[in-house]
């Protein structure tokens, strides 16, 4: 959520667990295990992570693959950008560490089983635990009295004593993980087991375990006795997690710590707000204020941002408002304006962004009415470069428009808005703010946010698929039609109009480029920002063979003073008749 109520609100995700392992009757312990509690920001970002891991015995190098698994993931979970959601962060390093395993056992082990292990993952982050699984190590959770097995084990059974796993971590280049989502409940018992204990102890026998214990800080080592008391053959490892505070809070709590730094006063020429000098007001509208300010203290310039005092009871937007500085620390793009980390505590509200002279892409497009298409294409690679920096973070921007984009001296393009940015691991984080997700622009807006569908980068290709064609048309390819009220029938209507209506000096390959980004249908559009661009560099064949139009479409105005004439001859014609 915001930067400096981390802390309190994570306060409330408050665990219990207990962990142990043991060789049994091995001569090695080829099982490892790991937790991660942070005591940081990452707690709400990146969650709680448990991980326990079974190096598979007819490996080579089950245990050093075991441990590669648990202490690689550790470290680099929480290495991955804060921006992406759970799904993703686990996905990208599970992948780099099956490659890694998958090579060792190849180059230098010359085998497929070279270093192979089971892995089952629990990352818990606001109130949802994430489970994610290869192999026959497993996750259970009791809740209420009753146990449930959370995982399936990849394991195919010849016969009673003949068996072998059909998926694991270093098997194979591909990597197949199961995963799944839960939600928490306060008391919820996660255990997490090798197959040296569930394969010795019942689950029944598990279950009733679990409901008899008061405490769990034993209940592990309790469990790896009971395995071995029942003749266990394999390494015994099991961790147990028991949540014991949710980080939930009532809406007055979290107004009371948004509002803790109050919303600056009407900013004046030469007034000093936390040692920054204002120099001028650059821009204000209903919703924020623009000042270059000067810093005291090193004399350097910035553009002060401040929230308008007319939102000062809307937590809704005073989150919007944090978020927004939390997005441009993160984001580091030349083609994306840079937010400044602070020098010094603040006791406002606002953020600092760096000065950049210049004017907006809307003024732009007034100054220059007939641009040519190389200047356009080169502008809209610059504004490509700045959206790829979002969508590497897994952020969408959402609110792409000509005023949201600037261009400086040097003919710089920066994206300067981040109001509207959808973050995928911040969506993930709970609370009971509710998130306004339509923020958008009239005529900008993709038709599936429209709908109150989920956006995707294709929703802000078509924001961009509008900028390209009304900087080369000065025009709309859908006009005024794209409204808020919109509904499903109405969008599938929706005509858009050519280029040549408006500008036959167009390529007809490059019409269809903005044609195919602009649709409706976000399945239709382009897949990726790099396939836009392509297409309106290079003259995509498939354009070319397919460039017919109907007179009506490509002249309309001919085809009607056309028809006009005609009709004129024949209203003479008659007219002659009837005299004759």
């Amino acid at each position: 959520m915001l930067p400096f109520i981390y802390d309190i609100i994570m306060s409330k995700l408050t665990i219990q667990y207990s962990q142990t392992s043991d060789k049994g009757i091995k001569a090695e312990n080829q099982d490892c295990y790991g937790l991660f509690i942070p005591d940081n920001e990452l707690l709400e970002t990146k969650g709680i992570a448990i991980v326990i891991a079974d190096g598979v015995s007819h490996s080579e190098k089950g245990g050093e693959a075991s441990q590669a698994c648990v202490k690689g993931f550790l470290h680099d979970y929480y290495s991955t950008p804060e921006s992406w959601s759970v799904k993703k962060s686990v996905e990208k390093v599970l992948s780099a560490l099956n490659t890694w395993l998958y090579s060792q056992g190849r180059l230098i082990h010359n085998t497929s089983l070279g270093m192979v292990s089971t892995l089952s993952i629990i990352i818990l982050k606001s109130t949802t635990a994430y489970v994610f699984h290869i192999g026959d190590s497993r996750i259970y959770r009791f809740r209420d009295g009753n146990l449930e097995q959370i995982t399936r084990d990849h394991r195919v059974h010849y016969s009673d004593d003949r068996n072998y796993l059909s998926r694991a971590m270093g098997v194979d280049l591909s990597l197949d993980i199961d995963h799944c989502r839960l939600s928490l409940e306060i008391n919820d018992i996660f255990l997490l087991s090798t197959d040296g204990v569930h394969d010795f102890i019942t689950d029944s026998k598990l279950r009733h375990r679990i409901k008899q214990t008061s405490n769990i800080s034993n209940l592990s080592q309790s469990l790896v006795d009971m395995a071995k008391h029942n003749q266990s053959d394999d390494n015994i490892t099991c961790q147990i997690i028991q949540v014991l505070q949710l980080p939930s809070q009532q809406a007055n709590e979290v107004y009371q710590q948004l509002t803790e730094l109050p919303f600056p006063p009407e900013l004046e020429p030469n007034m000093v707000i936390d040692a920054y000098q204002v120099m001028k007001e650059i821009y204000a509208s209903p919703s924020s204020q623009l000042y270059l300010v000067k810093d005291q203290a090193s004399k350097q310039q910035w553009v002060m941002k401040t929230p308008s005092v007319n939102f000062s009871d809307d937590p809704a937007y005073i989150e919007r408002f944090l978020l927004e500085e939390w997005v441009g620390k993160r984001i580091q793009s030349k083609h994306v304006l840079k937010v400044i980390p602070l020098p010094r505590k603040r006791y406002y509200l606002y953020y600092l962004m760096e000065y950049m002279q210049g004017q907006t892409l809307e003024q732009w497009m007034m100054d220059n009415p007939q641009p040519d298409l190389k200047t356009v294409i080169a502008l809209v690679e610059q504004i490509i470069m700045g959206l790829r920096a979002f969508h590497r973070l897994e952020m969408l921007h959402q609110d792409l428009k000509p005023s949201n984009i600037m261009i400086d001296s040097k003919g710089v393009v920066k994206i300067i808005d981040f109001g509207s940015t959808k973050i995928a691991g911040i969506q993930e984080i709970s609370t009971p703010i509710p998130r306004q997700h339509l923020l958008g622009t009239k005529n900008y807006t993709a038709p599936e946010y429209l709908l109150g569908q989920a956006g995707s980068v294709r929703s802000d290709l078509f924001a961009l698929g509008i900028i390209t064609y009304e900087m080369l048309n000065h025009a709309l390819p859908y006009g005024d039609a794209l409204s808020r009220d919109i509904n499903y029938r109405r969008c599938l209507s929706l005509a858009y109009t050519p280029s040549i209506q408006h500008n036959p000096m167009v390529p007809i390959w490059v019409d269809q480029a903005l044609k195919k980004a602009v649709q409706c249908n976000p399945q239709v559009r382009y897949q990726e920002l790099s396939e836009f661009l392509y297409d309106l560099k290079h003259p995509n064949p498939k354009f070319m063979q397919n460039n017919f139009q109907p007179l009506l479409e490509k002249n309309p105005l001919a085809v009607w003073q056309g028809l006009s004439g005609l009709l004129f001859l024949f209203n003479l014609g008659l007219l002659y008749l009837l005299l004759a």
